[in-house]
């Protein structure tokens, strides 16, 4: 299997994904990763590294340009064409490679798969689906950024197809699905919420209606659906205060030595929540609904993280995730086929 790594996506790069890159190497003898990006600093930094017994799976491609954090998506795909996140993805487009995995611009990602890979069949728009730690086990969030401003019935492709990923990637039975809004009641939100929960009522899915933000973590269900805007602004918000609770938290144990004693005997616990709430164990977020296998990792991801990232690219693969997809998607699109006939 041959992954096309961004090597030079991210706040680290190039020197985190190669990391990243040599350990999934390591625990996965059946990868293969081609590096992207510039080639003389990819083959620096991999020369600070032991790689003996590495070197018959490691290949290079070579990309002159970057896309910088401040660029626009949408623009930097036709303007910078040479991009690493381009041509990575043009690898997968070729055949070339069977999945990428990239911590750099999310936007350019979502731009350059779409364009170039185009969606899956019956699916209009891509969604990343994210999963989140909770009470018991993990839930995914989807659409986590990818479409700000979708339709209602772009959403319910976004349940479909995290349904799909969830049942697959985590196992149990048939997902649970939830749409994100500000009360539990049918008639409750905008009206784009309205007529999401009117046809998500009507997809080949299980869904148990709408789900409110301070329950979610008890988990009600499996996958939480939401537009792309609405969903990066709640795991923006979840990650700050994840991160600003453990600081605050260090600061109130150090304020006596009883304090720092108990801190001590309870470490074990802290540990494990740290543990369950690192983004380093998730590694990197689907692009769900493009003809290729995508992993977005997030951009100050550690070697870790990209090699988990890998890892969820790897697993995606196997899985043929894709496939399954387009399988589950063929019920509501012969739905809308024939509706369209009758209505015509």
């Amino acid at each position: 299997m041959k992954i096309a790594l961004d090597a030079m996506g991210g706040d680290f790069s190039p020197q985190n994904p190669i990391v990243g890159a040599i350990q999934a190497l390591r625990d996965f003898p059946d990868v293969s990763i081609v590096f992207v990006g510039d080639e003389e600093r990819v083959r620096k930094e991999l020369g600070a590294h032991e790689t003996k017994g590495l070197e018959s799976r490691i290949t290079y491609h070579h990309a002159s340009q970057v896309v910088e954090m401040g660029d626009n998506g949408l623009e930097s795909v036709r303007k910078k064409k040479d991009s690493s996140i381009s041509r990575a993805i043009d690898l997968v487009k070729n055949g070339e490679a069977d999945a990428v995995v990239s911590a750099g611009h999310t936007g350019a990602l979502v731009a350059a798969a779409t364009i170039k890979l185009r969606t899956l069949p019956g699916i209009d728009r891509a969604g990343l689906g994210v999963l989140i730690p909770a009470q018991d086990g993990v839930f995914l969030l989807i659409d986590g950024g990818a479409n700000i401003d979708p339709s209602p019935k772009h959403v319910v492709g976004f349940a479909v197809m995290g349904s799909v990923y969830y049942q697959s990637i985590v196992g149990g039975g048939e997902a649970r699905v939830g749409l994100l809004n500000i009360g539990s009641e049918p008639g409750k939100g905008t009206e784009f919420c309205k007529e999401c929960y009117e046809l998500l009522q009507e997809a080949p899915i299980r869904f148990v209606g709408n789900i409110e933000g301070h329950g979610i973590f008890k988990k009600p269900a499996e996958v939480v659906v939401c537009d792309g805007f609405t969903g990066n602004i709640f795991l923006k918000t979840v990650e700050g205060l994840a991160k600003s609770i453990f600081s605050w938290l260090k600061i109130e144990l150090k304020q006596s030595p009883w304090r720092m004693a108990g801190a001590w005997l309870a470490r074990g616990a802290f540990r494990s929540i740290k543990n369950r709430t690192s983004t380093d164990e998730y590694g990197g977020t689907p692009l769900l609904g493009v003809n290729g296998i995508c992993i977005k990792a997030h951009g100050n991801s550690s070697p870790r993280a990209l090699r988990n990232a890998i890892r969820a690219a790897r697993t995606a693969v196997q899985l043929s995730i894709n496939t399954r997809i387009v399988e589950a998607m063929k019920p509501l699109h012969e739905k809308n086929s024939s509706r369209n006939t009758i209505e015509a």
